[in-house]
């Protein structure tokens, strides 16, 4: 049986979701409470792979049961609705507070966490007044960027197809084809923006090799034109600079 997980994370503490040789993950973590709890070993798929220190506001991820999940018990059932409610209650009393699960439901066995998704969409928040709130939250800018120039320069990410220019190299990815929906900056308050992007699919590294490169717009050193050549030259050092990850939110995972 195929369960669906909604779960957030603080991706701070984490060498990203996809288990890691070197360090801790979400996936790890969350597969060995399942682990713990179903007194099975669980593998977990998620819907994206976000990097080290990259946050989710809602990951998706499927597992797969040999057996239905147990009904709770008598005593404590009467307070859930079903035994993945209770599968839910479980998991949050012994995950660190850094993930929440949000909703397990079950679902078709070929549906998939990854490949059945649409849609995704990222956030990536900057701020330009110092504040001990966002510093794990938000990427502080020094100067504020010309963020209208910056948002013409993204909605120049609708024309094009082929990301490479904005990928990380070296990696297992067997096509560089990305469907760009929505791009543009918006304005949070008098020092605070985000960038909100939107996508059938995302390359590795790259919302933050977007913006990097919008901010060489926004500070006048990149043209409009200059930034069509970026996309155009299908070379990751064309592009600007990855920004810092501690900004980034996968927020939306559409099926």
């Amino acid at each position: 049986m195929r369960y669906f997980i909604e779960l957030s994370y603080d991706g701070t503490a984490y060498h990203g979701w996809q288990i890691q040789p070197n360090g801790s993950s979400v996936q790890e973590t969350l597969q060995k409470a399942l682990a713990m709890l179903l007194r099975e070993e669980v593998a977990v798929t998620g819907a994206g792979r976000t990097d080290a220190g990259v946050h989710a506001a809602m990951m998706v991820a499927h597992m797969d049961l040999k057996a239905p999940l147990p009904a709770p018990p008598v005593s404590e059932g009467r307070a859930m609705q079903s035994a993945m409610d209770y599968l839910v209650y479980r998991l949050n009393g012994v995950l660190p507070d850094d993930i929440a699960i949000h909703k397990i439901y079950e679902v078709a066995d070929d549906a998939h966490a990854r490949f059945s998704a649409r849609a995704r969409t990222y956030y990536y928040y900057v701020h330009t007044r110092k504040s001990p709130f966002l510093r794990d939250r938000s990427w502080r800018l020094v100067h504020t960027p010309d963020f209208e120039a910056m948002n013409r320069a993204a909605e120049v990410l609708l024309e094009y197809e082929d990301f490479t220019s904005f990928s990380k190299v070296n990696t297992d990815t067997k096509t560089n084809i990305c469907h760009v929906t929505r791009a543009c900056w918006v304005q949070l308050s008098d020092h605070e923006w985000r960038f909100e992007i939107t996508a059938d699919r995302f390359l590795r590294n790259m919302v933050r090799a977007i913006v990097g490169t919008l901010m060489e717009v926004g500070r006048g050193t990149l043209t409009l034109d200059g930034f069509r050549k970026v996309i155009e030259q299908k070379d990751r050092c064309a592009a600007g600079d990855s920004v810092p990850a501690r900004g980034l939110f996968l927020v939306n995972v559409e099926y």
